[in-house]
């Protein structure tokens, strides 16, 4: 298994970055697809909708093919959302890594690198709504390289920075699609605070929660 280093982020890392990012996001469209169609109302909007078009047309073509084209539009919906996401995250804080997180005070970015390449990346920066603690932000690592120790490391690195600044906490959002994201979360020792439902209406229409972990330092600090 190849070794992995953690390191400050460096201008050259931009495109590597922005691509890890990009390619971290996208998987989770299908999952975001399959959690739609599990949600009650979409469930009947299908129901009603292929009942209501087999009885006034007698046929099982016109249902089939009208709920055909409505699933292929509802995917179409969730990669909008993703789509839209990845683009506004990519011309605000990840145009400018340097000037974001590594001219801030009490902010940072780092990378993960298996022989010269990066596979993984993590940042940090002051929680707009909790003064005392960090946000963990831009966790992110490449599917061939996963398995491996990286994300731990990388959470394990803000830990430390957090700790070293003398905040109390570390804070993330994740969403609940990714499963494996809250596992290790939870592993690390983070504890969901809240759920709330993103505010825009496509997230709405798929109820697509996010939910809030905390990592306590001074708590952790005192167990040790």
């Amino acid at each position: 298994m190849a070794s992995f280093q953690i390191r400050k982020y460096r201008d050259e890392d931009s495109e590597a970055v922005r691509d890890t990012f990009t390619m971290g996001m996208s998987e989770h469209v299908p999952s975001s697809f399959m959690h739609m169609l599990k949600q009650p109302p979409t469930q009947m909007v299908l129901m009603c909708l292929f009942c209501a078009l087999i009885t006034s047309s007698k046929s099982f073509l016109l249902p089939i093919l009208a709920v055909t084209l409505v699933l292929a539009g509802a995917r179409q919906l969730v990669v909008y959302m993703f789509n839209k996401y990845i683009d506004t995250s990519l011309s605000k804080d990840l145009n400018n890594i340097s000037e974001t997180y590594l001219k801030q005070k009490d902010s940072y970015f780092w990378v993960a690198e298996v022989d010269g390449v990066v596979v993984g990346t993590v940042a940090c920066l002051p929680a707009e709504n909790a003064p005392a603690c960090l946000e963990l932000k831009r966790m992110s690592v490449c599917r061939s390289h996963r398995r491996m120790g990286i994300a731990k490391a990388l959470c394990r690195t803000v830990a430390e920075f957090t700790r070293e600044r003398g905040f109390a906490a570390v804070l993330l959002v994740t969403s609940v699609v990714q499963t494996d994201a809250q596992k290790l979360y939870e592993d690390m020792g983070y504890k969901k605070i809240r759920e709330f439902v993103v505010p825009e209406l496509p997230a709405k229409i798929m109820n697509f929660t996010l939910m809030e972990y905390r990592l306590d330092l001074q708590r952790e600090g005192k167990s040790e």
